[in-house]
């Protein structure tokens, strides 16, 4: 597992951050679809990595493939030190609850008030809490995304943001230390989704997450991301800052700053 590793050096206290996530040489095809090929990507405690590519490039199949959604053809997937090919599916299902996933389409039960919501993967997971710790971690996560008065309410009643944050917050009721964004802002507008953005990088900062954010949204991945990884033609192509590929001259990689 990830750990950070305290060292005193001539009254200096030094910190190694470890990866929280490593991903080597994989390889996943469908047919003569070759969609990730050689596809590498490193993940460092506390940061913010997106992943940039067009549409079909292969983003939402590598997210599939880091939570055993999917089986890679080849390669290593890495995860908080476990080698997720080596797990059973319950030691799988262990480490999912230490992954968060904001889905696309948020996937709140249209069915079940916002309080159920949340409180849903702590019942799926078997969480032992009392009905007054459960309240009040509802309530805490809830207040944290600005939400607190809608506990109440069904996910019918809540604009595409509320219904976002929402989503958000039953994500990290179960203090995951890695939170995968599938297009967190897709279909919200402009000022909905700078919203969004900024609780983000927000989040990721109160709960000490580290993030794989999927996105083509360049004004999100600007906001939110430490750095930025370009999945092109099935692999890495291109990583560094915002800034640092945007001043990049190689035609893949300026398309997406223009």
């Amino acid at each position: 597992m990830e750990q950070v590793l305290t060292i005193k050096q001539e009254s200096k206290v030094l910190e190694v951050t470890e990866n929280v996530l490593v991903i080597k040489s994989l390889y996943k095809s469908f047919g003569e679809n070759h969609v990730l090929a050689d596809f590498n990507l490193e993940l460092r405690k506390g940061e913010n990595v997106a992943v940039l590519g067009k549409s079909g490039s292969g983003k939402s199949v590598l997210i599939k493939c880091i939570i055993g959604l999917l089986v890679p053809d080849t390669g290593s997937i890495n995860v908080l030190g476990r080698n997720i090919e080596e797990l059973s599916i319950h030691e799988m299902d262990e480490l999912r609850t230490k992954i968060g996933f904001l889905f696309q389409s948020n996937a709140l039960y249209d069915s079940m008030t916002v309080r159920e919501n949340l409180e849903f993967p702590l019942r799926r997971h078997w969480i032992k809490l009392s009905a007054g710790e459960r309240d009040k971690k509802v309530m805490e996560v809830l207040t944290n995304v600005g939400l607190a008065h809608t506990v109440d309410m069904m996910p019918v009643e809540l604009s595409g943001g509320m219904r976002k944050r929402i989503a958000l917050a039953r994500t990290l009721i179960l203090d995951p230390e890695i939170i995968l964004y599938d297009e967190p802002t897709t279909g919200l507008d402009p000022i909905t989704g700078k919203g969004i953005s900024t609780l983000i990088k927000e989040m990721g900062e109160k709960y000490n997450t580290s993030a794989l954010i999927i996105s083509h949204d360049m004004s999100c991945i600007r906001a939110t991301a430490d750095r930025i990884v370009m999945l092109i033609d099935g692999r890495c192509y291109a990583g560094g800052t915002y800034e640092e590929l945007r001043e990049n001259k190689d035609p893949k990689v300026k398309q997406f700053f223009e």
